[in-house]
């Protein structure tokens, strides 16, 4: 009863701190949604196009690029302010017809389309959608060119006959098979793959972040008045214990159910998503209880405590999917509770895996937890007997 008491207080001054209510609940809300609408999902590029002149080639050429499964097309007014929205990052790329666009092909000319974009990846992919879809207007204007040349008549008419030409010749059919497992499957949510990697990360930090209540604890003589009493070393150290698994396991819930309610997450199997965060919130607490055994102050608990939460985050796949890691990097990441945890959410989240299929993530968080709390039930006894 004791041990509960002291989880309590400690759960308690956790969050009555408003600072800590920010990092425990609004900022991996915020960082969830920032990623998920930078990197999530399988959204189209959008494409700004300019196109002020009138005509029916420049009429058609709009149609296909709206029309084109690959871009999200969106008209504007003039290039200043197609250009302003690639700037603002409102649109990956931008596309100008020019004005005379139908008069220049009609007289057989040049033209030459304006393509603004940004330098990332997705702004040259969108670059070369827009490329296929102007070479295969090219291409019609050309035959059609042709035919006027052969036969006579005007552009018009040629361009009906190519087009009544190319509806009768049979398409090229073109076979695409997937080999291997799919590694983000095409359901995916934009948020779920973030979701669980801040998860993982912020259940760490605030673990060993909160260490420095114990410090304050200590330093206050709260556990030497405590040991004083009849309350006993296994109790104190029982409910130092059972405190920084409850702030774990409060935040990570909070996140979970949090992230599904407002973005859509899905963690797959509910049992097995939670058997994993609490091995997770167990590992996490007995890392900051050793950490806040054994720091002599505050301000090097921080120092340390952030310095190695944030290191192995990134080394466990918190803020990078460990497929994109090479095999020499994907196995020393595995030394890392993160990455064990991570690749128990990968199987529920996009394997649709259940408990079963996480048996053995489970098994190495709860030896991991077990070893951690060991060493930090050792260490704050060790402190409490000498106070």
């Amino acid at each position: 009863m004791t041990s509960l008491k002291i989880a309590w207080v400690n759960l308690r001054r956790t969050f009555r701190d408003r600072t800590n209510l920010f990092f425990l609940v609004l900022f991996p809300f915020l960082l969830i949604m920032v990623l998920g609408l930078a990197f999530g999902g399988q959204t189209a590029p959008r494409l700004a196009v300019v196109a002020t002149g009138s005509g029916p080639l420049t009429e058609q050429l709009v149609e296909e690029l709206e029309a084109s499964s690959g871009l999200d097309a969106e008209a504007f007014d003039d290039r200043e302010a197609a250009v302003t929205a690639v700037e603002q990052g409102r649109a990956e790329g931008a596309v100008v017809v020019p004005e005379d666009y139908d008069a220049r092909l009609a007289g057989g000319g040049e033209v030459v389309l304006d393509y603004v974009s940004s330098a990332d990846r997705t702004a040259q992919q969108t670059g070369t959608i827009v490329a296929s879809v102007v070479d295969q207007q090219a291409a019609r204007v050309t035959v059609a060119r042709v035919l006027q040349e052969r036969v006579g008549g005007d552009l018009d008419g040629m361009l009906a006959l190519t087009d009544g030409t190319a509806e009768a010749v049979p398409d090229v059919a073109v076979a695409a098979t997937i080999t291997g497992e799919t590694v983000f499957p095409e359901d995916l949510g934009r948020f779920d793959v973030g979701a669980s990697g801040q998860l993982l990360l912020f259940i760490f930090v605030t673990s060993m972040t909160a260490s420095t209540a114990l410090i304050e604890t200590r330093k206050l003589g709260v556990s030497r008045r405590m040991y004083a009493t009849p309350t006993s070393v296994r109790a104190i150290v029982a409910g130092e214990a059972l405190g920084r698994i409850a702030v774990a396991v409060l935040q990570g819930a909070i996140i979970m159910v949090g992230s599904a309610l407002l973005f859509g997450v899905t963690w797959g199997s509910p049992a097995a998503a939670a058997s994993l965060m609490l091995a997770f919130a167990v590992v996490a607490g007995g890392a900051g209880m050793l950490m806040g055994s054994l720091a002599t102050s505050t301000e090097q608990a921080i120092a340390i405590g952030l310095l190695l939460a944030l290191g192995m985050g990134a080394l466990g796949g918190s803020m990078m999917p460990l497929e994109f890691f090479t095999p020499t990097l994907y196995a020393v990441a595995h030394v890392t509770p993160h990455a064990w945890a991570a690749d128990g959410f990968a199987d529920l989240i996009r394997r649709d895996g259940g408990l079963g299929d996480v048996v053995d993530e489970l098994g190495v968080l709860v030896a991991y937890g077990l070893v951690l709390f060991a060493a930090a039930s050792w260490g704050l006894r060790r402190s409490i007997a000498r106070a």
